[in-house]
């Protein structure tokens, strides 16, 4: 049984699903756009999911299109506020061994932490750092 299909039929099937997957990314950054805004009320969050589920392309354009300033605005705040530090190993983490370090020397003097467990803190850096 043989296959009687052209090149235009295997590109724009491949086509297809390029544009398919570039709609659900767009659709589940605005999704998770719309959960991470605090300054958005549950209804209008609640309106906004509702129509993106029932007329959903022209949702997403109409939420680009109002809200794509502070989308990006948000996103990169977002970024900001997480940083990542890669070791000498090259495993990442979202906590610098420096700033606890830090945090501990600046309760040294206090009766929260004992000398043992601000030993542990700067044993631990040393043996990730």
């Amino acid at each position: 049984m043989a296959f009687d299909t052209s090149f235009w039929d295997v590109f724009s099937g491949l086509f297809g699903i390029f544009v398919f997957v570039a709609y659900l990314v767009a659709l589940f950054s605005v999704i998770a756009d719309l959960f991470r805004d605090p300054k958005l009320a549950g209804w209008a969050k609640a309106i906004w999911l509702l129509f993106l589920i029932f007329v959903p392309f022209l949702t997403l354009l109409v939420y680009l299109i109002a809200r794509g300033g502070g989308f990006a605005e948000r996103e990169n705040a977002r970024r900001s506020t997480y940083h990542e530090y890669v070791d000498d190993r090259g495993e990442v983490s979202q906590f610098n061994p420096n700033d606890e370090v830090a945090k501990a020397q600046g309760l040294g003097g206090d009766p929260t932490i004992s000398g043992s467990q601000f030993d542990a803190v700067q044993r631990d850096s040393m043996r990730e750092g």
